[in-house]
């Protein structure tokens, strides 16, 4: 019991800090600690994430570092899409869903440790506004849908997908991306929670002592995330990514997982063809947009 405490404290210490990272210790905490099924910790973790990172926001809000606007926008298009993948998980073997889990860390991490080239991803530059004046709507509609379904779908409240979209895509400074990760996170993790509740229970008792310990982290984390640097937050936050995805590879890869794997791919090829197809026209548009604004940007530089 103490080290599960402990561990609480420890995830909404990072929740308060990083914006995000609190499901990533939460899951693989209540497998292998607490011993619970996969779908169950997942259930579980959401219910405690949502509720730390309210509590976890507070102080980001008091200091003007939540972006209210984007957030919404951001965290209404994630709504629908996490609870799309908390539906689409009652399909899935756990197992696979941890290592779907692991695969989506890993690439985050990589992107977060190597940052933006983009000059807007520190503090933001003196006396211009924290937030942005102007929002791309239809941009922060596309990636919160996509954030939002892969969150759903790995059951976690997202922010080591959620910081780096807003912080490298969004064009929000490290600061205001952590603190409006968090009121994404929260709105997110209830509405993939809405997903999972269908087909999946959980324990009052065990969500009310995890949650309990987290939310004292999580004000902790809050007084001290504005006294740290933002490209330390950002690749700190990239490689503590990174090492929970390597132990998560370690845990999950085997032989009988690529035997289930195969199994599920031949009972339901349909579904997935059709998933498939429509992630591949998402990656295409996103490509096009990519190739005609750096076009755009060739031929401003060449005038």
């Amino acid at each position: 019991m103490t080290l599960l405490i402990c561990m609480s404290l420890t995830i909404g210490l990072l929740l308060g800090l990083l914006g995000g990272g609190g499901s990533i210790l939460t899951v693989p905490m209540l497998v292998y600690l607490v011993g619970l099924e996969p779908k169950s910790a997942i259930a579980t973790s959401l219910t405690v994430v949502g509720v730390t990172s309210l509590v976890a926001m507070i102080h980001h809000a008091r200091g003007g570092r939540v972006c209210w606007k984007t957030g919404f926008v951001f965290g209404l298009a994630g709504m629908v899409g996490a609870y799309g993948g908390g539906r689409i998980a009652a399909y899935l073997p756990g197992h696979l869903i941890l290592l779907l889990f692991a695969v989506v860390m890993l690439g985050t991490a990589i992107a977060m440790m190597r940052g933006r080239r983009a000059g807007n991803a520190g503090n933001g530059a003196p006396g211009l506004p924290i937030c942005p004046l102007h929002l791309p709507v239809l941009v922060i509609l596309s990636d919160g849908l996509l954030v939002g379904a892969v969150t759903g779908l790995v059951g976690v409240g997202g922010g080591f997908v959620i910081v780096p979209a807003l912080n490298m895509l969004g064009g929000l400074p490290m600061h205001a991306a952590v603190g409006t990760s968090l009121l994404v996170i929260a709105m997110q993790s209830f509405a993939a929670l809405a997903g999972y509740v269908s087909h999946v229970g959980i324990d009052p008792a065990l969500v009310s002592t995890v949650t309990g310990a987290a939310v004292v982290g999580a004000l902790l984390g809050g007084m001290l995330s504005h006294r740290i640097g933002a490209n330390t937050l950002r690749r700190g936050f990239g490689v503590f990514v990174a090492a929970i995805a390597c132990y998560l590879f370690y845990r999950e890869l085997s032989w009988d997982l690529l035997d289930e794997a195969r199994e599920l791919l031949g009972e339901h090829a349909d579904f997935f063809l059709g998933l498939l197809t429509a992630v591949s026209f998402m990656i295409l548009y996103r490509l096009w947009s990519w190739i005609h604004v750096r076009e755009m940007r060739r031929s401003e530089a060449a005038r």
